[in-house]
């Protein structure tokens, strides 16, 4: 198993956030999470990054327990196995598109223009690569994020709501490049909706409740 959590809780003093969440996700699974507004979706995606702290329970990656790792050796972990899409984007304004998305790369010490170069292509964003973000649709902007989180070829892929604030015929061309490019990466998808339509893509659809997550069928066979 790629990622393994158990009976997973976050709480804010006395308030619990969620409780008793467990979750196995195979590496080239898709997995979506679905709930009402304020149950804690994106809190549980943020744990999942270990973006934040959670109160109990556990969070393995590929073997390492991420509750047992520092600040500074969880931010390594990000850098080089984690891929994360939000649903503002969340590309640096200054930087041209090629450069938004090798910049995990250029992080990791490993600048390489010609992958730069493929995941551009494989996100229908070809040519485009000297344009900055100010120029480009809310569609393009989304692949660019999508690339950007795959350029590192990472092992868990997490995406918050990423066709939020897209028209349903571009949330389409969104999801398929995502889902796409998470299946020929081989990395864990999960993805936090609200859209009824992404959900119906994955391969298990998961209902964050109080009471932990609670698996669902799907439209797919």
């Amino acid at each position: 198993m790629s990622l393994i959590i158990e009976h997973l809780g976050k709480r804010y003093g006395e308030v619990p956030v969620f409780s008793n969440v467990s979750l196995r996700v195979a590496p080239g699974e898709f997995v979506a999470i679905v709930g009402e507004s304020g149950v804690g979706k994106s809190s549980l995606l943020n744990c999942m990054a270990a973006l934040d702290d959670w109160s109990e329970g556990s969070i393995t990656h590929d073997g390492v327990d991420l509750g047992t790792l520092g600040e500074v050796q969880r931010a390594h972990w990000r850098r080089e196995k984690l891929g994360f899409v939000f649903q503002a984007f969340h590309v640096l304004p200054h930087l041209d598109v090629a450069q938004n998305v090798g910049l995990p790369l250029l992080l990791l010490g490993r600048p390489d223009t010609a992958r730069v170069a493929e995941m551009l292509a494989a996100v229908g964003l070809e040519g485009l690569g000297e344009r900055l973000p100010a120029q480009l649709s809310g569609g393009q902007l989304q692949r660019v994020a999508i690339a950007r989180a795959l350029v590192h070829r990472p092992r868990l892929l997490l995406a918050d709501e990423p066709t939020g604030n897209l028209d349903p015929s571009t949330a389409r061309q969104v999801m398929d490049v995502l889902e796409r490019q998470a299946k020929d990466s081989g990395a864990a998808l999960i993805l936090v909706t609200h859209s009824e339509a992404a959900a119906a893509r994955a391969h298990r659809v998961l209902h964050l409740t109080a009471q932990g997550l609670h698996e669902a069928p799907t439209t797919q066979p």
